[in-house]
């Protein structure tokens, strides 16, 4: 497959670590939002064959681990609802709420089903129509715009029995978070590469400016991950803090004007809450109001179930890169992928299940933290 085995190639990445290592004069702080390259990275132990020139922190990027536990309790009420038929993205099954997760709703009886893109559910409620079918919006930009055509299609059709569970947010708004927080070590950001496929990059360029690092829009494989490490941490040794482009394949600065234009059509900023972060303002989207009829949280009057996260899961720390996964108490012991006390230890883009899955600190913390 092109731009698969391209981009895997020891020969190249053991020369770009060698670059990265001749270009590194200290220790950089980098962070790569995305948890699709966090999982690259740990699985392809990037991060340990450049330990003492780079240190990676993982940032927010995980649009499964930022949903807040608010959101999944309201989606488990409608899944558990017999005039429902809950349809999400897989990833988002397994993803703990407050007393289960929408794996033991479906045992119960529950009608939850999986689907692989947003216009599948769309015509699930064509084709139920004694049903009120809702599917579960979460993502970052990148699954925006098929979710704003799922919502447009349906009030073209005239399809009222389908509505969505929104908890859309946005990177940006995400960065300038982390780089006001007073605990703050990042230096430098790897951008997701699909996230600027759809915005582009121009909106990187005053947070570049204003907090004096440098942003690379970076794709995903080894290669891409390396390549653009080496061009941020140049650009930290020649003083530079500007945005270059390593995934030039898939990126363009305007990033796709049509995708942009849907997704103002049909949603607007709003704040929004970000697991074991917090609020951060402006950094989410929800519905215009002309739209509010497929709204689920106003359709089901879900805005009084609230939640407060478990003390135990530190997945707001992991989040914000002030922790590493194996350093959290609970990491391999209490919190593992069949018993997990948050998100990211079961999301396939998580933190917490990359160290899991293909790290080698599991079974020192597994052993440090029973008693």
């Amino acid at each position: 497959m092109k731009y698969l085995s391209e981009y895997r190639d020891p020969a190249l990445a053991q020369a770009l670590v060698r670059r990265i290592r001749r270009t590194a004069t200290r220790t950089w702080c980098l962070m790569e939002v995305c948890g699709g390259q966090t999982h690259t990275i740990v699985k392809q132990g990037l991060n340990e064959v450049l330990d003492g020139a780079v240190e990676m922190i993982h940032g927010p990027g995980c649009p499964v681990c930022v949903t807040p536990l608010e959101q999944i309790d309201r989606a488990l009420a409608l899944a558990a609802d017999p005039r429902v038929i809950f349809t999400s993205f897989g990833d988002m099954l397994r993803v703990p709420g407050s007393e289960c997760d929408l794996f033991a709703i479906r045992a119960r009886g529950g009608q939850v089903r999986i689907v692989y893109s947003p216009l599948d559910a769309l015509e699930l409620a064509r084709q139920n129509p004694d049903k009120e079918v809702v599917f579960f919006a979460v993502g970052f930009e990148t699954t925006a715009p098929a979710n704003a055509m799922a919502v447009w299609r349906a009030r073209e059709l005239g399809v009222r029995n389908f509505s969505v569970l929104v908890s859309h947010v946005t990177v940006p708004p995400a960065i300038t978070a982390i780089m006001e927080d007073p605990d703050n070590r990042v230096q430098g950001f790897l951008a997701a590469g699909h996230v600027c496929t759809v915005m582009g990059w121009e909106e990187y360029i005053p947070l570049a400016e204003r907090y004096r690092v440098p942003i690379v829009v970076t794709g995903f494989e080894p290669l891409d991950i390396l390549e653009g490490i080496w061009m941020a941490v140049r650009q930290l040794e020649e003083g530079r803090h500007e945005v270059e482009n390593q995934y030039v394949r898939s990126v363009k600065r305007e990033g796709n004007r049509a995708a942009q234009a849907l997704v103002e059509r049909v949603f607007r900023v709003v704040d929004r809450t970000w697991r074991g972060v917090g609020t951060i303002p402006a950094s989410g989207l929800g519905l215009r109001d002309e739209f509010a009829a497929f709204d689920a949280e106003k359709k089901f009057d879900l805005l009084h179930i609230t939640a407060t996260e478990p003390a135990e899961c530190r997945a707001g720390d992991v989040l914000k890169g002030r922790l590493k996964p194996f350093e959290c108490p609970a990491f391999g012991a209490r919190c593992t992928p069949s018993t997990p006390l948050g998100a990211p230890m079961v999301s396939s883009e998580g933190a917490c299940a990359a160290y899991y899955n293909f790290g080698r600190f599991h079974e020192a913390a597994t052993q440090e933290a029973t008693p």
